[in-house]
């Protein structure tokens, strides 16, 4: 099969979750013996085209003219990125499916799926009302529009949690059956021979602390404002911990007045952008990693922490509720409540066996559950599904229209008919 990816971003740029989603996805899929294009945003000073592995990765500018706002650049790329396919489908490539992650690529993928007959496969990875619990603007009001558009556009549509698949259902009033939840995996060699690293600890913490660790964007959505909500009350009880926070966003001033406000700046370290193997290093030397969004539709940096054998604390929304059963392979706590953070947490500090068997269930999860070999036959047989609906319609139209064909045809015999009686009659009166 030959599939066309069209995302926003791919690594080396890396702005979210999709990224790394469409890179380990492709190259799975490129194992299975499928052929894989990629069309996505040149960031930097990253070749236009490059073939990482076997995917076929091609990369695009956006318009040297400034964009007035974020909507503006984005149809810009679009715009981009539509040229760019066309251009290696005029020059002979032809593609089974279209697969558009989420609504920065829609208009490509609808205009390149009206031109040339391709199904759309998309993948919603998070909402805008979801992110910002309701429609409050303009802007927001357009991006959910456009999320609407492209799961109308799409043939088959992928979620990554049933807490997302109830939500597409709640906004967009798609048909259940249209629907597909595929969770998001991991590459389970991500720590291999990645062992804890006492050097690089000690630059974040002293040895008898206990590290805490988040990692993620600096975006209210992540619940980080909670976390550091929570450390007072921990350190009231278990004064060897530290909270290492690692990642970039909005809220980083917000976030650091918070802790100075609190008192527990000698606590609290911001660590700031992480690179790949750096943050695999920090996982391994964490004790606790603790994930408090508010909204999340997935959570893969939970699976992170539980390969790298870390015991995790998560709050009980979206995709991570459905990853954590609590006890077991992890531990939860109530959204947006930092006494029930505080308590989970602690629970873990306190307990050593708690924290083994809840470490030694979540590896196995891990590796049972979220593999990418599994996700990629899953997404495998949605888009044949999206294919054969396709070929099925456009079989539906080719019968209607010759149909519509033979019933003009008849029609216009009849009236022919009907005129030479006509005729006959009026010279048998003549």
């Amino acid at each position: 099969m030959k599939i066309l990816m069209l995302s926003w971003e791919y690594p080396p740029r890396i702005v979210g979750g999709i990224s790394r989603v469409v890179h380990d996805l492709s190259h799975r899929l490129i194992k299975d013996g499928h052929e894989v294009t990629v069309v996505t945003y040149k960031d930097g000073n990253v070749p236009y085209f490059e073939n990482d592995k076997g995917v076929q990765v091609h990369r695009v500018d956006n318009y040297m003219i400034t964009p007035n706002s974020f909507i503006d650049w984005i149809m810009q790329l679009n715009f981009n990125m539509l040229a760019k396919a066309s251009e290696l489908i005029n020059n002979g490539e032809k593609f089974d499916v279209i697969h558009a992650h989420d609504w920065l690529v829609a208009y490509a993928a609808k205009s390149l799926k009206n031109s040339y007959g391709i199904p759309i496969v998309a993948t919603i990875h998070a909402t805008e009302a979801g992110r910002n619990s309701g429609i409050h603007d303009e802007v927001q009001r357009y991006i959910n529009d456009t999320e609407w558009m492209l799961t109308y556009e799409a043939t088959e549509v992928i979620v990554n949690s049933n807490y997302m698949k109830s939500e597409l259902q709640r906004l967009f009033g798609l048909p259940f059956e249209k629907i597909n939840v595929v969770p998001n995996g991991i590459t389970t060699t991500n720590f291999s021979g990645i062992e804890r690293d006492y050097d690089f600890r000690r630059q974040y913490a002293r040895d008898n602390e206990k590290i805490i660790l988040f990692a993620g964007r600096l975006v209210y959505e992540k619940g980080i404002q909670n976390l550091i909500a929570a450390m007072p009350k921990i350190l009231s009880s278990y004064n060897d911990a530290k909270l290492i926070i690692c990642g970039r966003g909005g809220m980083i001033d917000e976030l650091k007045a918070q802790v100075d406000y609190l008192g527990i700046g000698n606590k609290v370290y911001f660590t700031g952008y992480m690179d790949h193997k750096s943050l695999m290093k920090m996982y391994k030397c964490a004790d606790i990693s603790v994930f408090p969004s508010t909204y999340e539709p997935f959570g893969i940096v939970a699976l992170e922490a539980m390969l790298a054998e870390v015991p995790v604390v998560v709050s009980d929304v979206g995709g991570l509720n459905e990853i954590v059963n609590h006890g077991v392979n992890g531990m939860k706590s109530y959204a947006g409540n930092a006494n029930s953070l505080a308590d989970s947490i602690l629970a873990l500090l306190f307990d050593k066996q708690l924290c083994a068997n809840v470490v030694k269930q979540a590896k196995l999860d891990v590796k049972n559950k979220y593999n990418w070999t599994k996700i990629a036959q899953d997404s495998h047989f949605i888009y044949q599904k999206a294919i054969c609906q396709t070929v099925a319609e456009r079989q539906a139209r080719q019968l209607e229209q010759e149909k519509a064909k033979k019933t003009k045809k008849a029609k216009n015999s009849e009236g022919e008919i009907t005129n030479l009686l006509g005729f006959k009659k009026r010279q048998a009166y003549a």
